[in-house]
């Protein structure tokens, strides 16, 4: 197993392995791994969706997905290029926080890949909070935030008024590493408990366009047989559709995560 960092900012190449012959004492360094980098990547896989299972249920109990699962795998949802007019995907976001225990880890596995372009942007939010000045740190730290699927559901023609909804701090402590980082998203984020929209408003645009400066990202140029997992409990991601009709197939599934705290 050969390890190299991605990027300054986060994270490692895991090459010469195998996932799928991971056994316990060797995931157990692949987490040590992941906590430090936040995102891993192991190219030149050849899993079947039973195998993306098998190896990401060394972190956990797996989502569900009650609806567009892929046939007999209903943690596994199929990502497939439909064209940049109906990607939902072009924005940054942490995974699912409108939920009250929202996913862990994502991990992707490519089966076709564009030859240029279709990149997957991360963005350090441990860095971000670090990064804040003392009077900063001291406002954020004691703020909640709300967040919400409404406008997911509209955009998928469900009813808003059912949509998931959740609040959570907006400094979130990693559960692992005891790590602080900024949690907080445009795509979800609607305002900050005991405050008005409006109040809300300045402070969230500062944090949007802070959280995601140019010294807190890497990408990723997707290769078929990558297979990449990353921390939602401390980074942003983008996916950028810059490759116009070009195939890009991916499985996702993802890892259930406690509340944030």
């Amino acid at each position: 197993m050969q390890v190299t960092k991605m990027a300054a900012p986060l994270g490692a190449i895991v090459e010469d392995l195998d996932v799928r012959t991971v056994d316990v004492s060797t995931a157990t360094k692949l987490n040590e791994l992941f906590c430090q980098h936040h995102v891993l990547v192991f190219p030149k896989q050849q899993l079947t969706p039973d195998d993306q299972v098998a190896f990401a249920q060394h972190w956990g109990e797996l989502v569900p997905f009650p609806y567009g699962s892929l046939p007999g795998h209903p943690n596994i949802i199929e990502l497939r290029n439909k064209g940049k007019q109906r990607d939902v995907n072009q924005h940054w976001h942490s995974d699912m926080t409108y939920d009250p225990a929202p996913p862990k880890l994502t991990m992707l596995y490519a089966l076709e890949a564009p030859a240029l372009g279709g990149e997957t942007a991360f963005a350090n939010q441990i860095e971000a909070y670090e990064d804040l000045s003392d009077g900063m740190k001291t406002l954020v730290d004691t703020l909640v935030a709300k967040h919400s699927a409404k406008d997911l559901a509209r955009l998928y023609g469900q009813d808003p008024e059912q949509a998931s909804e959740a609040e959570h701090p907006v400094v979130r402590t990693h559960d692992e590493s005891g790590a602080k980082a900024l949690y907080v998203c445009r795509a979800f984020t609607r305002q900050f408990r005991h405050w008005s929209r409006q109040e809300s408003k300045v402070l969230l645009e500062y944090l949007y366009e802070h959280s995601i400066r140019p010294e807190y990202q890497a990408r990723h140029q997707w290769q078929p047989g990558d297979l990449v997992m990353w921390d939602n409990r401390c980074l942003l991601h983008y996916a950028v559709h810059d490759h116009g009709d070009e195939p890009r197939l991916i499985h996702r599934l993802q890892v259930r995560g406690q509340a944030p705290q």
